[in-house]
């Protein structure tokens, strides 16, 4: 068993592709019409065959509201991306107008900051420490 696929719920699929290509730098790899919808996933430039993260609509599911609601209210991320330098990625995300909620934060193991992704979530980007 492996992940090859995860996914983040997003209001505007459109507008997701562009913040999720056009500032965070991912590529886009499927776009396939589902309906009203796209089976639209990016992955890393690093890894163009790695991981692909579904950009998923939320629909009009009540729970799918709550539960992003809830999680933004109390500052939890729905997912989180590693980087390797996360000063550089936080300078670099806010010179293109990101808004973060936490700047680079040591948390012994890791260093951690996270922002908004204008889609209805938190995102976290960490780096992992030294040991």
């Amino acid at each position: 068993m492996r992940i090859t696929l995860t996914s983040v719920p997003v209001q505007d699929q459109a507008k997701a592709l562009m913040f999720y290509t056009d500032i965070l730098g991912f590529i886009k790899k499927q776009e396939i019409p589902l309906g009203d919808a796209l089976w639209l996933t990016v992955v890393s430039p690093e890894d163009s065959d790695g991981v692909e993260l579904l950009l998923e609509p939320n629909g009009n599911y009540p729970a799918m509201k709550e539960l992003k609601a809830a999680l933004v209210a109390d500052g939890i991320p729905f997912t989180a991306f590693q980087v390797n330098d996360i000063y550089a990625e936080y300078s670099r995300l806010k010179e293109l107008g990101v808004a973060f909620m936490i700047e680079p934060t040591d948390m012994g193991t890791t260093t951690a900051a996270i922002f908004d992704d204008t889609c209805g979530n938190l995102i976290q980007l960490y780096q992992l420490t030294e040991a």
